[in-house]
């Protein structure tokens, strides 16, 4: 075997190897979480990340098809991110929960509480989150 011909197979088998370890990287990462587990996670009494503590709520219970994502963007409001989750003052008043039209509505305090009869529910601890981290100042966290 010539000095190209094994250069040639060196690269091939370089080639094959990184997207062998590329593919069981990238398939072992798995980071979708259902209902159960996201309802048993803990949320702290303080010091709410949105991007860990409320995103992951919002994702998957009301920023889906038909609902407040950020194309159907039911009653105006899309929960996709903290930039449209805050968008409104009306709907998230930093500091203000009792102020604030969407933890009245996920405490089920307004004529459409939300999310909906046949939806997956908020918990008691992920709706108390919510109202924490928009007393806390709704920061994107």
């Amino acid at each position: 075997m010539n000095k190209k011909s094994k250069n040639m197979k060196s690269k091939l088998i370089s080639s094959v190897l990184f997207i062998i370890s590329a593919s069981i990287i990238f398939y072992s990462c798995d980071d979708t979480i259902n209902q159960s587990e996201l309802d048993s996670r803990p949320i702290p009494q303080s010091n709410i990340s949105y991007s860990e503590h409320i995103q992951p709520v919002f994702d998957a219970k009301c920023s889906y098809s038909g609902c407040h994502n950020d194309a159907d963007m039911a009653g105006g409001l899309s929960l996709t991110s903290h930039a449209n989750t805050t968008a409104n003052f009306l709907i998230v008043a930093p500091g203000y929960p009792d102020n604030s039209r969407l933890v009245l509505a996920v405490e089920g305090r307004t004529v459409n509480p939300m999310p909906p009869l046949g939806y997956w529910p908020l918990t008691d601890e992920q709706i108390r989150a919510i109202r924490t981290w928009v007393k806390e100042g709704a920061k994107n966290n």
